[in-house]
């Protein structure tokens, strides 16, 4: 094995997204392609009549060439210029979100008649990695802006994310409760985006995702009584990353108290969600025998790319430079996230196996 590789197995996603599908009936399904754009992958989404939510022109253009109805795309991305509305919305994509008047407006010039969310900026329970401020409006100026979309004829929903990798199950209830008292102050809503942010268990171990449905489908009947409006979810983690393991190898095991072990993968070529140790993967090697601490770094030049020093993690004593470690669980931004050629390595490769995986 000359360079490390995220195997994909697509049968597994198409089972978690049909497993999704499944505990939230009705609801609209978009999987956000940024968390893995992989061919194979987009097309296990299809199959089970989920679309997708995305970001920009590539991505666009990436699930209609899979053969996606334009009609199930969702531009999520807040951050958008006028030409890649205006190229959204010429290739059929109707339903935006956004959380600026001036965006609001590029929207109602270039994508007229369209469906916007507005997005709220909520306190809701940490995530493990959460999006802070940059993103989403306070309550009042969300109404405000829904107001403003529909004199200019948009169509308007509300929207909301919990952060990525969210444990707590009752997180979504805060945005609920808030798109029900803004929905109260006279305003029609036609969507509520609830995101994405389902989590999965990495080392440490989330609740099941039916647990994460039961709570939502609650908060849904509490705040709505009457019915809610069409409900829009962005799943990604929860889609993909069970379904992938990166296959890496020990270039450097330097001794030392504690050691230090070097992988031929680290936060620029794959592991970008290492960074603050954000996520703690699980590690798998073929070596028996006593384990002991290490520290875990990636092999750039950069004195960044160092994956793990305050989570603690042992491997075993007797691990060597060329043996093999598997990351399982590293379905989901990994590849995605990987630098085009930081220190001359090339982008995680990518295999899919499966029934999808040469479609």
């Amino acid at each position: 094995m000359n360079h490390p590789y995220l195997l994909v197995d697509t049968d597994v996603v198409e089972a978690r997204a049909r497993e999704f599908v499944s505990l939230f009936p009705g609801a609209h399904v978009r999987y956000a392609v940024k968390a893995n754009p992989e061919p194979a992958v987009l097309d296990a989404v299809l199959s089970v009549g989920a679309g997708f939510d995305v970001a920009g022109r590539a991505e666009i253009e990436l699930c209609l060439a899979r053969g996606a109805d334009p009609a199930t795309l969702a531009y999520g991305n807040t951050i958008k210029k006028r030409d890649d509305i205006a190229f959204a919305y010429a290739h059929g994509v109707r339903e935006f979100t956004s959380d600026a008047l001036s965006d609001i407006e590029n929207l109602a010039e270039y994508a007229p008649g369209s469906l916007v969310s507005i997005r709220l900026l909520l306190d809701a329970p940490d995530s493990v990695t959460p999006f802070g401020r940059k993103f989403g409006c306070e309550p009042e100026a969300a109404l405000d802006l829904a107001r403003r979309a529909v004199a200019l004829g948009l169509r308007v929903g509300l929207a909301f994310h919990v952060g990525s990798q969210q444990p707590d199950p009752r997180a979504w209830e805060i945005g609920i409760a808030t798109a029900a008292k803004l929905a109260a102050e006279g305003l029609f809503l036609e969507r509520v985006n609830i995101g994405g942010g389902f989590p999965v268990s990495y080392r440490d171990s989330v609740p099941p995702l039916a647990e994460y449905a039961s709570a939502i489908a609650s908060a849904l009947a509490a705040y709505f009584p009457d019915g809610h409006p069409p409900l829009l979810l962005e799943p990604g983690r929860v889609l993909v990353a069970d379904a992938g393991v990166i296959r890496t190898e020990v270039v450097l095991v330097k001794p030392g108290s504690p050691r230090w072990v070097y992988l031929d993968i680290g936060r620029y070529n794959g592991l970008a969600e290492t960074e603050n140790e954000a996520i703690a993967y699980r590690l798998l090697t073929e070596r028996d025998g006593p384990s002991g601490p290490v520290i875990l770094a990636g092999p750039t030049c950069d004195g960044d790319d160092v994956l793990y020093q305050r989570t603690p993690y042992e491997l075993p004593l007797s691990l060597r430079a060329g043996d093999l470690v598997e990351i399982p669980g590293a379905g989901a931004y990994t590849a995605s996230y990987a630098s085009v050629a930081f220190n001359g390595i090339e982008p995680l490769a990518v295999r899919c196996v499966g029934r999808f995986a040469h479609a």
